[in-house]
């Protein structure tokens, strides 16, 4: 029985999150053309490639592509209530550009819903998840090129004239404010981003708006009972010290992430991103077109937590190690293997701000640690201690509770990585988030077996109670 004691709402959307081009595999397999992930064996963590190489992992993923039913079998023993997932561009539209869709492509989407409908799982499509098609990358320099939004837009139509009967919730970009820091990953863009101009990167960032706009505009229009969402980084920042200075610096820090939302939210540019852009030099090619496309605004935001920052005026205070996003180390908080700072009140505080600054209901679509795991076996059966890992997410769901207690509407939550997968930022595999062990190794080793996690039944006792478990 339910605890009346729970701050989680009944219906509360419980679940896990992955991404195709971290997953699936198959990377040549039913008609699919080749993504920018096909060409970065080291994730952001390395150049990209002329064309695939065996050592990228990310072409095989945990092999998804032919163990879905498997694996969503897993989810559903776990109770998830809905699944993230991303479509790959580049198995719809192998090219990118194309005037007719891959129907392969499409027919894998069909069974992988089929089997999430069997289970009851409410399916959460991510459109685009760093995964520009390769060919789109190289011809047009990514979302450099207004052209991309009309090549988005029609993948985004046949995805909700194909599917829109059977999704409720989707995200146009994730983590759209990355293209400010990873370029080529989130944007497609191929010059390198120390040669990338503010004039171009704004542009791009543009295009992309522009595009998951008027992505939400067609899918009011194919499917009206879908919730369009957006997708960013949340990012807390936090003054170094009391100094207003430091208090500025967090502030500018902040527009900078709060502008993509601003945008989606309130359906135009506010005055804080004009001011930085006529500071760069930046004149962006704006039409009334696109004015008027920015209009259709988001139902809802989705984010991914992770890691906290602080902002210091001071030249001296240097980013530290592992703070991908940029800001200085935080004294007073831990920090995980890969040197992600750890801060649960944080995702507490970034809700009541998105709340408060929106109003739109919230969904949190990423959080997880990502950590190196160790296959043990317990009473015959083969396992991981990730008692970090339940402390990690029972900490910030604790944190998620009192942020609905401060009357913050959220619609749910996908933990990052329900099961392995090959991460994002290193391309490697040793870097774990799952509730599901997949044995495979950095080297591209091993069976591709999955094995329950102690975190396994953890999450499974969390959601049959709706979080009433938590805590204890």
């Amino acid at each position: 029985m339910t605890s009346t004691h729970t701050p989680f709402p009944p219906g509360f959307l419980w679940g896990g999150a992955t991404a195709a081009n971290q997953v699936e595999g198959a990377y040549a397999e039913g008609g699919k053309g080749l993504s920018i992930q096909d060409v970065m064996p080291r994730g952001i963590a390395g150049p990209p490639t002329e064309e695939p190489t065996p050592d990228n992992l990310k072409l095989v993923g945990i092999d998804f592509y032919h163990r879905y039913a498997e694996d969503i079998a897993l989810f559903a023993e776990m109770g998830f209530r809905t699944f993230r997932f991303s479509i790959a561009w580049s198995r719809i539209f192998p090219q990118g550009d194309e005037a007719e869709s891959n129907e392969e492509g499409l027919a894998f989407y069909d069974r992988v819903l089929d089997e999430l409908e069997k289970h009851g799982i409410e399916p959460l499509v991510t459109i685009s998840h760093y995964e520009t098609p390769l060919a789109l990358a190289r011809k047009h320099d990514g979302w450099v090129s207004r052209a991309m939004i009309d090549h988005y837009a029609r993948y985004a139509r046949t995805l909700f004239e194909r599917y829109g009967s059977r999704v409720r919730y989707w995200l146009t970009f994730n983590e759209i404010n990355s293209v400010l820091h990873a370029p080529f990953l989130s944007g497609g863009i191929v010059t390198p981003k120390d040669q990338l101009s503010p004039t171009d990167l704004y542009q791009a960032v543009h295009h992309e708006l522009v595009a998951s706009a008027l992505a939400t505009k067609i899918a009011r229009e194919v499917a009206p009972q879908a919730q369009i969402g957006c997708m960013l980084i949340a990012m807390p920042t936090y003054p170094l010290t009391p100094d207003p200075a430091d208090a500025l610096a967090v502030m500018q820090a902040d527009h900078l992430n709060l502008a993509f939302g601003d945008v989606h939210c309130r359906g135009e540019y506010p005055g804080y991103l004009l001011r930085h852009l006529r500071e760069q030099g930046v004149e962006l090619e704006v039409t009334e077109e696109d004015r008027a496309t920015l209009r259709h605004t988001v139902d809802f935001v989705s984010f991914s937590y992770y890691m906290s920052l602080c902002e210091s005026a001071d030249p001296d205070a240097k980013a530290g190690e592992g703070n991908l996003m940029g800001g200085v180390p935080n004294p007073t908080v831990e920090a995980s293997e890969w040197g992600w700072q750890i801060d649960p009140v944080g995702l507490r505080i970034v809700m009541n701000q998105f709340w408060d600054r929106w109003r739109k209901p919230l969904f949190i679509v990423e959080n997880g640690l990502g950590a190196k795991d160790e296959l043990v076996e317990v009473d015959g059966r083969r396992t991981v201690l990730d008692d970090y890992r339940i402390a990690y997410l029972d900490d910030h769901l604790e944190q998620v509770g009192e942020a609905l207690r401060d009357g913050v509407e959220v619609l749910g939550y996908t933990t990052w990585g329900c099961i392995d997968l090959v991460s994002a930022s290193t391309a490697q595999m040793s870097k774990r988030y799952g509730f599901v062990y997949v044995d495979r190794d950095d080297d591209g080793s091993g069976t591709l077996e999955r094995y329950r996690k102690k975190s396994f039944d953890w999450y499974a006792e969390v959601i049959r109670t709706n979080g009433a478990s938590l805590g204890r």
